[in-house]
C-alpha cells in the first residue's frame, strides 16, 4: 500500500482522465488531482519527466509511476485497501471486463479522438478520409455494443466495473461526435445509467467550465450539457 497520496496528471476534458477519475471516485481513494495542459511546456514539464511518452493520465503513487489507464485502475485495487476492485473476481468474467475495457477504448475512444482532434487542424491539414473511417469504426462498435446490452445491466459482470469506467466517457463524447442514441436503444439506455452514476455525474461536473474549450461544443446535445449539471 502506498504511504502517501497519489498524484493524478490529468485534463479535466480528456475521456481517458475521465476513465480514471471515475475509478477513483467509486473507489474513494484520496488523491491530488494535477491539472496538465500539453499545450503549455511547464505546466506538462512534470508529466513529461515521468513519462516521456507524454500522454496522460499518469498516476505517480510514492515512487512508482504508473501509466496507462486500466493499469492505473488494477494498481489501485492492488495497492489501496480503500479501493474496490473493479474487475471481477472470477477469472472468466475478469476477462470479459478487460475485453470491454479495451473495446471501449481502442473501438469508441481512440475514433472519437481521431474526429474531434481533426476539428483543431487547419482546414488544408484535416484528414477526411481518417475522419470517415473512424465514424464506420464507431458504427461497427454501436452495433456491437447494441447487441452486447440486449439483456445487461453493465458492459461486464454483474455490477458497475473497469468497462463501465472506460465506457462512460467515450459513449459521451461519442454521442457528441456521431450520434447513436437515435438508433440504438439499449446503448442509449445504457449511456442513460452511464450519466446518472455518482462517479461519472461529478466527473461531468467538473469538466462541464473547460467544455467551452471542446472542439465539437457546437454539437453537443442538451441532454449532455445538462447532465453536466
Amino acid at each position: 500500500m502506498a504511504n502517501q497520496r497519489p498524484i493524478l496528471y490529468y485534463h479535466p476534458l480528456a475521456a481517458f482522465c475521465h476513465k480514471v477519475l471515475i475509478a477513483l471516485y467509486e473507489s474513494g481513494v484520496d488523491f491530488e488531482p494535477r491539472y496538465v495542459d500539453l499545450a503549455d511546456p511547464e505546466s506538462s514539464a512534470e508529466m513529461i519527466t515521468l513519462w516521456p511518452v507524454g500522454k496522460f493520465p499518469v498516476l505517480r503513487d510514492g515512487e512508482r509511476v504508473v501509466p496507462e489507464t486500466t493499469i492505473i485502475i488494477e494498481h489501485l485495487a492492488l495497492h489501496h485497501r480503500a479501493a474496490r476492485s473493479l474487475v471481477p473476481s472470477d477469472p472468466d468474467v475478469a476477462l470479459d471486463a478487460r475485453l470491454w475495457d479495451r473495446f471501449f477504448d481502442l473501438y469508441v475512444s481512440a475514433p472519437m479522438q481521431k474526429i474531434v482532434l481533426d476539428r483543431l487542424r487547419p482546414s488544408d491539414g484535416r484528414d477526411p478520409i481518417g475522419v470517415e473511417d473512424a465514424k464506420a469504426m464507431l458504427r461497427t462498435a454501436y452495433d456491437l455494443l447494441e447487441r452486447r446490452m440486449a439483456s445487461r445491466t453493465w458492459a461486464a459482470g454483474d455490477t458497475f466495473g473497469i468497462a463501465d469506467c472506460a465506457a462512460a466517457p467515450a459513449l459521451f463524447y461519442a454521442e457528441i461526435a456521431v450520434p447513436f442514441t437515435g438508433t440504438h436503444p439499449r446503448a442509449a439506455a445504457y449511456l442513460e445509467r452511464l450519466l446518472e452514476r455518482p462517479s461519472f455525474a461529478r466527473v461531468l461536473r467538473e469538466a462541464k467550465p473547460y467544455l467551452v474549450h471542446f472542439p465539437l461544443r457546437d454539437q453537443i446535445p442538451a441532454r449532455l450539457m445538462a447532465a453536466c449539471g
